[in-house]
Order: structure tokens, then C-alpha cells, then sequence
């Protein structure tokens, strides 16, 4: 049985009554004009909260507040702030991450006024209370800006990427002897996080105690899994993130055993937009085979779920891209679940174990036998087993629909009024041989893919997990066509020819234990 619990049920549907964005009533009109004093409170503490303010005046142009950490069109409003404005009407939208509702409304500045408020945020759920923990994979800020902007966006971990192909960012500074920074009791960031790019893709680093030097960039000599070998030798709690699922190299660096986990909601995924191409680096979606808009989106996951049928156990990851593009650090996030205390090295292990989920909006939390997802279950051979599949869902907006999606296929397409009709039912998961299934749920809004999906659970009946021959020949196929199109010279392209062969060694081996079509 899926279901949410009758209280969340509740909550979700009292949430969707009212609106996802509230009115934060400030509509008077200033006696007279030149500034407005704003204080921001969370609505049960009446403590000040830190938040994320987008500020648009009559023409629909974004506002910049002298002072105000700003990114594209918004800003940090650190529990309060004195906008000094000109004349005129102004919309504004405050959020605090994923976990408060959205505040908006209008506000109207005469000659010479001067007049504040205090908005209060509701927050509707608490996710560290119940043992997740958010983090964002791909954030390009100011080191000096993270504290705050981590605040208002409600995130816990960010590694923040800070050198990139041997030209280290000029927003981070100097080399730092302690590059993971605690505060604020459970959130922290590390300063020497760091990426490559090349005709392959890109691979971010988590967690070195220093930058690599990197050769300058080259469109493919020396290959990147050179620089995450190196990345690993360095040091043993080193993470390495493929952030877009898509990237032509990406079979290579599995093959290598270089990465840890891969990125399913990129920056191509907007707050306002999403972008449905995968760019330089990067091998494009079918067009008729994703025919919409979210193409590029379902491409990615779908890639994903190719790894997981091929028996590999690689976590997905999430990452908003700011500093590079609009978004809002913690767009696309990615919440591990702890039993534990959080710290950097907890949340980690948590990560590695798949007890992850990746969203946008939707916070889902599936619970299949008091199991968080990432869980194998294992059963002997011959052995049949139903799963009944537990599920609270919070959101601030309008969920479309519902899917389990089991061994790359979906299983249950289910719209939320049909849940709700059905008393939060579906029908269970029955399994008689190995496989592996996993909870998406994906919202109504049109202009950009906003979802929320789980890691995956794994069953494996027997002692083999399932491996999928279709699969494995996708990525031989990949690595043939990536292989065929390297653009370099003797000797160069001998040592480059040789990687690839290997890995299409490592994706024939997987294919010769195939156990599933």
C-alpha cells in the first residue's frame, strides 16, 4: 500500500486549497515615499528569518538593493531589510528554500515615504526534524557569501566549487588552511571543491584539502579520468559528481570507477525556464524519441536508470548552478537521510548509501518496511515477495501525478485526485526475481520540469542483482560512438583509444552476466 499518512494528507491538501503562494498583504500605499523597512519572521517562532527576495518594479525589471548579496534577480534579505526605492509599484516573492511557503505581493512607493512591515514565513514542514539533510552539488557563490546565502535558501551542505581547469576562481581567494567551515550548529560548506571540463563533459570534485593543478583547458588530451584518479590518490573521502547524467564521457569515468554519484536535476532545470538541450560536452536527446519540452530532463533521468539496470548502485545527485546560471543556490537540491547527527562525513555515507532524494519542490519520504531508500532487500532463490510502499508527500505546489518506476519502466501512473480518491492506495509491488524500483513525483507547472524522485530500493532474489542486456549495450554502443568521433594525433590518440577500449571491456563484462532483457 502507498499511502500518505492521514495528518500529511491533510496538510497537503489544505496547502493546495489555499494556493501555493500566499499573500504577504503589503499593499498599502507609503504616506511618502524614497524607502520601505522589511523584517522577515518565521510565522510559529515570530523569530527573524533569513530569506531570498525577488523584486520586480512596474516595467517587470528585476531590482538590485545597494548592499544586498545579489544574484540575476535576487537577493539576501538577512532577517531584514531597508529598501531605499524609487517611486513607483513594486511586486515582490520571498521564499526560504523548499520547506516554507512562498510569500508574494505588491507594495507601493510615493515621494517621500517611509513606512516598514514584517512578513511572516510559514514554514510547512521540517526536514532535518525528521532526518534529512539538503545540500546543493553545483554552487559557484562567494565563500564569504555562503553563511547567508545558505540561510536563506535553508540548506545544510554545499561544497562550493572553487577552481576550475587549473584557473582558480577569483571568488574564493587565496588557498585556505581549513577549508570546511561549520556554522550556525549543523550547516557548513567546504571552499576547495572543484571541476573540469573537456569535450567529454564535466566531473566535479568534493572534499580535497587543496586544489589540483590542472592543465589548462584541452578538448580531450589528457582525459579527465586522469585528473579523478589523481582526485582519489589524494585523499580517501574525496566524492566525484558527474553532474549531468548525459555527459558523452560518462560511461568512461563509471568504467574507471571514478564517480560516486550522477546528476539527474542540473542546471539546465530553472526556477523560471528549463533548458531542453544538453550542450557542449554532452550527448543530445533524441528529439523524436523525447518529443516535449522536458526531453533533455527525461533523457537524464532515463540514462540514469540505464546504470541502475545495469546492477550498478550509483546515488543521483542534484545541483542548482548558480554563479553560473540565475538560479537560486538550492534550486535543485538533493536531502540525505541520517539516523545519526549530521556532519560532512555522516552525510556522506548517507549519500553513498543512497538514502537520497532529489527535487525541485515535491519532499517525498518513502518508507517500504521501515527502509529509507537505498535499502537492498535480499531474498533467498525461488522467493516471491509484495512490497507495500509508505509515502508522506509535502508540497507548495500542485503535485500532477505519481509514478513508481520499477526496473526502468513505470509500473503505477497515478494523478493526485486519483490518490486522494483511492485513500492514498496503490496496488503493491510484487517481485519473483531480482530488481529495483524507485518514487518520482512531478508537479503541474508547465514552464519548467519541477519534480522530486527518490533513490532507488533494490531487491535481489538469488545472488545476483538484476543486469539488464539491453542496458549494458547502451553504453557499448555510447563508448563505440564517443571512441569514433576523438579528434587527436598519434601518440596521443593511441593512450586515449586505449581508455576507451578498456571501458568497453568493463560494459562487455557486465553484458556477459546479464540476467534480464
Amino acid at each position: 500500500m502507498m499511502h500518505i499518512s492521514s495528518q500529511m494528507l491533510r496538510k497537503t491538501l489544505a496547502i493546495l486549497a489555499v494556493g501555493l503562494i500566499a499573500s504577504a498583504g503589503l499593499t498599502a500605499t507609503c504616506l511618502g515615499g524614497g524607502q520601505f523597512d522589511i523584517s522577515v519572521v518565521d510565522r510559529d517562532t515570530k523569530l527573524p528569518i533569513y530569506a531570498r527576495m525577488h523584486l520586480k518594479n512596474a516595467q517587470g525589471k528585476s531590482v538590485k538593493p545597494p548592499g544586498a548579496i545579489y544574484w540575476q534577480d535576487h537577493f539576501v534579505v538577512p532577517g531584514h531589510i531597508l529598501l531605499k526605492l524609487p517611486k513607483g509599484v513594486y511586486h515582490f516573492e520571498l521564499e526560504c528554500g523548499l520547506e516554507y511557503l512562498i510569500r508574494s505581493g505588491n507594495f507601493k512607493i510615493d515621494e517621500g515615504a517611509d513606512d516598514s512591515q514584517i512578513v511572516d514565513m510559514k514554514r510547512f514542514v521540517d526536514m532535518s526534524k525528521e532526518g534529512w539533510w539538503s545540500a546543493d552539488f553545483f554552487v559557484r557563490r562567494p565563500a564569504k557569501d555562503l553563511p547567508d546565502l545558505m540561510l536563506a535558501d535553508d540548506l545544510h551542505l554545499v561544497p562550493n566549487i572553487g577552481w576550475w581547469n587549473a584557473k582558480q576562481n577569483p571568488l574564493v581567494g587565496p588557498p585556505d588552511k581549513q577549508p570546511l567551515k561549520l556554522f550556525d550548529k549543523n550547516r557548513c560548506y567546504h571552499t576547495f571543491a572543484g571541476g573540469e571540463s573537456r569535450a567529454g563533459g564535466t566531473a566535479l570534485i568534493f572534499n580535497l584539502p587543496q586544489p589540483l593543478e590542472l592543465p589548462e583547458f584541452a578538448p580531450e588530451y589528457p582525459s579527465i579520468v586522469s585528473t579523478l584518479h589523481r582526485a582519489k590518490q589524494a585523499d580517501p573521502h574525496v566524492w566525484i559528481d558527474a553532474p549531468d547524467a548525459y555527459a558523452w564521457d560518462l560511461p568512461l569515468w563509471i568504467a574507471a570507477g571514478k564517480v560516486d554519484s550522477v546528476g539527474i536535476a542540473n542546471s539546465h532545470l530553472g526556477r523560471a525556464a528549463m533548458t531542453n538541450a544538453e550542450g557542449p560536452g554532452n550527448r543530445p536527446h533524441d528529439a523524436k524519441a523525447y518529443a516535449d519540452a522536458r526531453g533533455s530532463a527525461r533523457w537524464a533521468e532515463d540514462i540514469y536508470f540505464q546504470l541502475l539496470e545495469c546492477g550498478l548502485r550509483i546515488p543521483p545527485s542534484a545541483g542548482s548552478g548558480t554563479g553560473v546560471v540565475a538560479n537560486p543556490i538550492g534550486y535543485n537540491r538533493l536531502y540525505v537521510k541520517l539516523d545519526g547527527e549530521f556532519n560532512e562525513r555522516n552525510w556522506f555515507e548517507g549519500l553513498r548509501a543512497g538514502r537520497v532524494l532529489v527535487t525541485n519542490g515535491p519532499l517525498i519520504r518513502p518508507d517500504v518496511e521501515g527502509q529509507p531508500p537505498g535499502h537492498v532487500f535480499e531474498f533467498a532463490a525461488g522467493d516471491t515477495h509484495e512490497f507495500e510502499i509508505g509515502l508522506t508527500l509535502s508540497t507548495r505546489e500542485k503535485i500532477d501525478y505519481l509514478e513508481i518506476v520499477r526496473d526502468g519502466q513505470v509500473e503505477h501512473h497515478v494523478r493526485l485526485d486519483e490518490f486522494v480518491g483511492k485513500q492514498g492506495k496503490l496496488p503493491p509491488l510484487k517481485f519473483t526475481r531480482s530488481g529495483w524500483f524507485l518514487i518520482r513525483a512531478v508537479t503541474e507547472n508547465q514552464t519548467t520540469h519541477r519534480f522530486g524522485e527518490t533513490a532507488a530500493y533494490f531487491v535481489q532474489i538469488g545472488d545476483q542483482p538484476r543486469i539488464s542486456r539491453q542496458a549494458a549495450q547502451f553504453f557499448i554502443d555510447w563508448i563505440k560512438a564517443r571512441a569514433g568521433n576523438i579528434q587527436l594525433e598519434s601518440p596521443q590518440r593511441e593512450e586515449i583509444s586505449n581508455l576507451y577500449a578498456k571501458a568497453t571491456n568493463f560494459w562487455q563484462a557486465i553484458l556477459v552476466k546479464a540476467n534480464a532483457e
